[in-house]
């Protein structure tokens, strides 16, 4: 144990000798400091190399956890350990697809790709000033701008909203109107006007990327010039550092890639003239053995999840459309899940498929898999991953490349990317040096029947601090993702808030997914929920418990 400290004490004796050789800049909530010059701009488009991420290697000396859940996705937090990380895959819900195109402006013209709803983005999130999940989608191939609601996320309904007839926002010819749409629902928004946020490409104008927002009466506002890029642009708010990025296509070498560009105000014009280099498929990014083809980045969106940024990567596997054309069935993309603690670099440790396509002809997930704005939404114990898909097949048999789009759902356990396991015998994990101000200590854990979960807080030597002994530690044998841990002999940890102190988990059979410290008994993480989901008052967990009793009405 002496030699472990003395190891850990070296290294933060490195991270402030690298510290103090590069101009200081923007401090995170995680303590990660970022550098003077951001966003960077040492990517090099010509490279297939795995992007390198900062902060892992050289972590903080002391973590700050104050904001949000604490994942196990990578090795940020933990000094030290012997369980085994698993990383978990999403489910697809039984019932997909749980909205399909039905009505005549979704079918769309008989000469033409036909039977579209289409998340390309598009957007969905919860809306808690109405307490209703909306979705924003493309009705039919290139069409109009759309709007579905739903109480649980899962049985959609097509509001008659009276302003392009139906559910329209924006009829297909509508200036306004690109082929592809990216929109932000902005629930801190002071202004109405303001919470639609809207990034289009204007048909007529190919690569002309507008920034602007919608009215609740259809209006287009705020309309500003972004700039020029390839289709299928996205943006997100990165709220650790109160910032809007676009995440841009481009070409590149190796194909289709991202550029990033940042700006704390919405709607800037030209911002993405300001944009650098960013992501790319890399080399463990395997073609598919039946293609062939080198994969390629083809989109990029990401949302605050907790106290990371959470990545939805969405990776062409091909074939070239010229292909796909002449065959009549849709191209092959699946989704692939990073994560990032400064908003740019990103950790992309498990490359399986996170929702994949299933590439069998008469499915209405064949190809062509998209991910939505806002990646995720929170639904009690559950996260929910809408997506699109293209079967290439319409109802009345007609078949084309970018033909029969539904969307889907995919479920994961909240915090559940990745688990830290004891398999058989007992096992421990040490974080790093953290503080936090909270009062009260909680995890996410799946802990059967003859398993326990027990913890102790360690001081800067790495002995226990008394009475917050393994000893002490009331075991927990219970499969919660919000669940307390409690000593005897205390009340609560207030005496150590502020103090650099360790964790140290004591697991027997069982999983850890997440631990984190709340300033009340509720289990408040005060992180982020992603795109929202019922029981929260807006996108930061300030109620805890209450949300597991608010289900979906």
């Amino acid at each position: 144990m002496t030699k472990f400290f003395s190891l850990l004490h070296f290294g933060v004796a490195s991270v402030l000798l690298c510290a103090a050789a590069e101009p200081a800049g923007e401090l995170l909530h995680n303590g990660i400091r970022l550098p003077a010059e951001w966003p960077v701009k040492t990517r090099d488009p010509k490279s297939r190399e795995v992007m390198p991420v900062p902060y892992l290697k050289a972590p903080p000396a002391v973590i700050p956890i104050d904001v949000g859940r604490q994942l196990f996705v990578d090795d940020f937090l933990i000094a030290e350990t012997n369980l085994t990380r698993t990383f978990h895959l999403a489910r697809k819900y039984e019932g997909n697809p749980v909205f399909k195109p039905t009505t005549p402006d979704e079918i769309g013209p008989a000469d033409g790709q036909r039977a579209v709803t289409y998340l390309g983005h598009g957007g969905v999130f919860y809306d808690p000033a109405a307490a209703l999940f909306k979705m924003w989608y493309t009705a039919d191939w290139r069409g109009g701008l759309a709007l579905a609601t739903s109480r649980d996320a899962i049985n959609w309904e097509r509001p008659n909203l009276g302003l392009a007839g139906g559910n329209l926002i924006l009829a297909r010819n509508s200036a306004h109107v690109g082929g592809d749409n990216s929109v932000w629902l902005d629930t801190t928004a002071t202004n109405p006007s303001e919470r639609v946020k809207f990034l289009a490409d204007h048909t007529g104008k190919r690569q002309s990327h507008f920034l602007s927002t919608i009215a609740d009466d259809g209006r287009v506002l705020n309309e500003t010039a972004a700039g020029k890029a390839g289709d299928y642009c996205s943006f997100f708010y990165n709220p650790f550092r109160r910032v809007w990025v676009y995440s841009i296509k481009r070409g590149g070498p190796h194909g289709r890639n991202r550029s990033y560009a940042e700006s704390p105000v919405y709607g800037q014009a030209a911002a993405f003239d300001r944009s650098v280099h960013w992501a790319d498929a890399d080399d463990l990014d395997k073609p598919d053995p039946k293609i062939g083809d080198t994969p390629q980045l083809y989109s990029l969106s990401a949302v605050a999840y907790e106290s990371i940024m959470l990545g939805a990567f969405q990776i062409l596997l091909g074939p070239r459309n010229s292909i796909c054309e002449l065959g009549l069935f849709p191209k092959f993309t699946e989704l692939k899940i990073g994560f990032s603690r400064d908003g740019f670099h990103w950790a992309r440790p498990d490359r399986r498929a996170f929702i994949a396509p299933t590439q069998r002809d008469g499915d209405w997930d064949r190809g062509y898999v998209h991910t939505t704005t806002g990646v995720c939404l929170v639904v009690g114990d559950q996260l929910y991953f809408p997506y699109c898909a293209y079967s290439g097949v319409a109802p009345d048999g007609h078949r084309g490349m970018y033909t029969g789009a539904s969307v889907g759902m995919a479920v994961l356990r909240r915090d559940g990317f990745a688990s830290m396991d004891a398999k058989g015998n007992a096992g421990t994990l040490t974080t790093r040096p953290v503080t936090f101000s909270g009062r009260q200590i909680f995890v996410n854990a799946a802990v059967p029947a003859g398993g326990e979960l027990r913890a102790e807080v360690l001081d800067e030597n790495g002995a226990s601090i008394a009475p917050f002994t393994r000893e002490n530690c009331v075991p927990v044998s219970a499969d919660k993702t919000l669940q307390p841990i409690r000593w005897n002999g205390a009340a609560d940890l207030a005496p150590l808030r502020g103090r650099p102190v360790r964790f140290r988990f004591h697991l027997t059979r069982g999983s850890l997914y997440a631990f984190w410290v709340s300033p009340d008994a509720s289990g408040a993480s005060r992180g982020y929920v992603a795109a929202g989901g019922p029981g929260y008052p807006g996108v930061i967990d300030t109620v805890g418990s209450a949300a597991l009793a608010a289900p979906p009405r």
